[in-house]
Parts: structure tokens; sequence; C-alpha cells
């Protein structure tokens, strides 16, 4: 036969409440014992009845048990009471981190020229002053990095001369003069060419007579 299921609620019947307390008292302590004998628990067990009878089953000494479970229990308040003042204070640093973030973007939108009816003289004056200084030292930013990429390649091209004349060298050729010194050869040899004209033209003289 298929017991029914019991409803979960006060019985009103005394005597049927009676017997049914003193039936799951018996089977509570013996499921106690048994957990405490197979799995080596620590095991305490406190009952009252209605009528303030009190029944107790205890693996190991009873005051015992409750001294550590009093210790423990502190453990547990104590770390919920870090945890919570943990909390408070992540909360209080969201909350002013908020506050800043929203004065760094007011900020941001005057400095874009947004939003300055509310500004006065003196902030406005202040953020002209901010300005002047940050595209001072922008300027100068840049002109380093100028100055840097101009030595980048002057290197760069003392390298790739010196590179070509080891390469002329190895292949037995004269290796190519420098920039400067190269304008200085075409001016001579712009004027040796004129010279040579000159010349020509004197070697040349009047015709020879023909000979019979």
């Amino acid at each position: 036969m298929v017991r029914g299921k019991i409803e979960m609620k006060r019985i009103e019947n005394a005597t049927s409440r009676q017997v049914t307390f003193s039936k799951r008292r018996k089977g509570l302590l013996k499921k106690a014992y048994e957990l405490s004998v197979l799995c080596d628990a620590e095991v305490a067990v406190l009952i009252f009845s209605q009528k303030g009878r009190l029944c107790e089953f205890s693996s190991n000494d009873m005051q015992k048990t409750i001294e550590r479970y009093g210790k423990h229990a502190k453990e547990v308040q104590d770390d919920r009471v870090d945890t919570e003042q943990y909390i408070q204070h992540l909360v209080s640093e969201s909350t002013e981190m908020v506050k800043k973030i929203e004065q760094l973007e007011i900020s941001q939108r005057k400095i874009l020229g947004q939003d300055l009816a509310s500004s006065s003289l003196e902030e406005l004056q202040e953020m002209h002053s901010q300005l002047e200084k940050s595209i001072s030292k922008i300027r100068a930013r840049k002109d380093e990095l100028f100055k840097e990429q101009i030595e980048k390649l002057k290197a760069k091209e003392r390298l790739l001369l010196d590179e070509n004349a080891s390469y002329r060298e190895k292949c037995s050729e004269k290796p190519w003069p420098h920039p400067t010194q190269q304008k200085e050869v075409d001016r001579y040899l712009s004027l040796s060419g004129k010279n040579s004209e000159v010349e020509t033209q004197l070697s040349i003289g009047l015709p020879e007579p023909e000979r019979h």
C-alpha cells in the first residue's frame, strides 16, 4: 500500500502530534548516530518538545561541540561584516569615480567649445591658458619628431653611400662621389667641354688646298 504524501503543517490533534513527535525524534536521533559513525562526523542534535523537554544526541562532548559551533559562527559573522564593509567601500569608491568622470566630461565639452554658456570669465581665462600651454607642448614635441626624422634620413643616406662605395670597390669600380663632390665634378666637366670645343675650332683652321 502506497503511503500518501503528508501535508507539511501543524498537526491539530494533540495525541497524533505527540505520536508523530516521538516517532520522528527517534528517527532523527538514529540518523544522527549513523551519520557520525559512517562518516566520522562530529554531530550534535538538540530537540525541545512542545512542553520544554530536552532531547539531545552528541557524538562528542556536547559542550565542546557547542563551543566549536559558537566560534565558527563568530568567524562567519566577522567575515560577513568584513565583506559588507568591503562592499560599502567599493560602492563609495564607485560613486566618487562616477562624479570624477562626470566632471571630466564637462571639462572636455568646454575645452571643445561646447556648453560655454554656464562658464564664468575666470573659467574661460583658465581654459585659454591651458590650451596655450598644450599647444606650446604639442609644437615642441612636433619639432622634436621632425628633427629625429631628419637625423634618421641623414643616417640612412650615409649608410647607403657607404654601402654603394663598398660594392663598387668590390667590383673594381670608382665609387660614386658624395653629392657635394658630384656638383664640383659636373661643373668641371661642363667647363672642360667648353674648352674642348674652342680648341677643336682653333685646330681646324683654314681648309688645305686640293692636290692634283
